[in-house]
């Protein structure tokens, strides 16, 4: 897809609107991730087959409406959730969010190169450094297609992960006697339930909070809510299922492997990573182009060569921090989410709209959400989002009040 075909400084024309079945696709493909199963693994063995099932529910259920209100937003208006930031938190001050948020996306390439090279040089032999220089030109190289490589992409790879694994669970959870057997087996290290709530959620809000940038391509506001809801509740849900299904190893695909079929544990680590990334591109790009001004394509291209450069080293070096990035990123969708429903009728005309050159008002309410995040019991994620999004609701009247009444007007 050509340079602007990403729509990054614009709203996405009718014209160019997709259908639901190839951004549920996009949107599962991007959900459909190794660090999700990993998490289900952890969980798989911190608490009780009943206890499991429920906090996945419950979390994805949490992060299925979070991400709805962001995809509602999306297709309502066409905008990137770089440039709904740009009404939340002013020209500059959507620099804030697009930074962190692209930023992390890059870091995430990064790690998911390595997570792929990693498992498949101890089954294969081959050089763990050619693996990363060659997985990462080829997820870099799509990207240049932009949203139609990703349906592509995302087309192929969503059954294929699916079908593979969900037979390799069948087979693991027939090894061990059936589901009577799974229900009776004791955690081996008990999780508070509250944390297992918190590390489901966590998970993915951050790529989450990124929705807008794939579902503004959605035809009516409506099917972006079904799309979202399909991929947070049950896509995200199936990845905790595989995950837990492989507890005591770090993939499926290891499970995959350990049951003879290496091929197969090949193609649904590669396509699983590769989709993720390929959205974790596609976003940052976006991001960085609301920074910089330049197309998202060759921002996009960038950071997928800096992403591969530093693979290993974000593996082994970044994952603490990225999950640090996480808490204050939740607090943006709140803030985004608080001001479209507030004052919805200043995202009609995007290309007239008035933006201040920075929102404090945004700013704070991102440094409260963190705060509450941190602080209050419960939910870490939902209690930032809530933070950010309540104190934007009370910050912005106060703030900026000259600027709401002559945007009433």
């Amino acid at each position: 897809m050509a340079a602007d075909n990403n729509y990054s400084l614009g709203p996405v024309p009718t014209s160019a609107r997709k259908g639901v079945a190839s951004l549920t696709m996009v949107m599962l493909g991007l959900t459909f991730f190794s660090a999700s199963m990993w998490t289900g693994g952890s969980l798989g063995t911190g608490l009780s087959f009943n206890d499991f099932f429920l906090a996945v529910l419950i979390g994805n259920l949490i992060l299925g409406i979070y991400t709805s209100f962001l995809g509602y937003i999306g297709s309502s208006t066409g905008l990137s959730t770089h440039l709904l930031a740009r009404f939340s938190f002013g020209t500059k001050g959507s620099w804030l969010p697009s930074a962190l948020l692209g930023g992390t996306q890059v870091g995430w390439f990064g790690v998911g190169v390595a997570m792929f090279a990693i498992p498949v040089q101890k089954a294969t032999g081959i050089d763990t450094n050619t693996l990363i220089i060659v997985s990462g030109l080829l997820m870099t190289g799509t990207v240049y297609f932009g949203i139609k490589a990703l349906m592509v992409l995302s087309a192929v790879a969503v059954p294929a992960i699916a079908i593979l694994g969900g037979y390799s669970v069948l087979t693991a959870v027939d090894s061990l006697g059936g589901l009577e057997q799974l229900q009776l087996i004791k955690p081996e290290t008990p999780m508070d339930f509250s944390v297992a709530l918190a590390m489901v959620v966590g998970s993915f809000v951050s790529a989450g909070t990124l929705t807008a940038d794939f579902v503004r391509f959605g035809k009516k506001p409506a099917s972006a809510v079904l799309i979202t809801m399909v991929a947070f509740f049950i896509g995200n849900s199936l990845m905790f299922i595989f995950g837990a299904a492989a507890t005591g190893q770090a993939d499926i695909s290891d499970v995959m492997i350990a049951q003879g079929l290496l091929l197969p544990a090949i193609i649904v680590l590669g396509l699983n990573i590769w989709t993720t990334n390929e959205n974790a591109l596609y976003a940052s790009g976006l991001g960085f182009s609301n920074i910089t001004g330049r197309s998202s394509t060759t921002m996009s291209i960038i950071n997928g060569i800096i992403g591969t450069i530093f693979a290993l080293w974000l593996y082994n070096n970044f994952v603490g921090w990225l999950t640090f990035l996480s808490l204050a990123i939740p607090p943006i969708g709140g803030v985004i989410i608080a001001d479209f429903f507030a004052n919805h009728k200043r995202y009609r005309d995007f290309a007239n709209a008035e933006f201040q050159t920075i929102n404090w008002a945004g700013i704070i309410a991102v440094a409260t959400g963190v705060a509450a995040g941190h602080f209050l019991p419960g939910v870490v994620p939902l209690n930032a989002v809530l933070g950010g999004a309540i104190s934007y609701l009370v910050l912005n009247p106060l703030l900026n009040k000259k600027a709401l009444k002559s945007q009433a007007a």
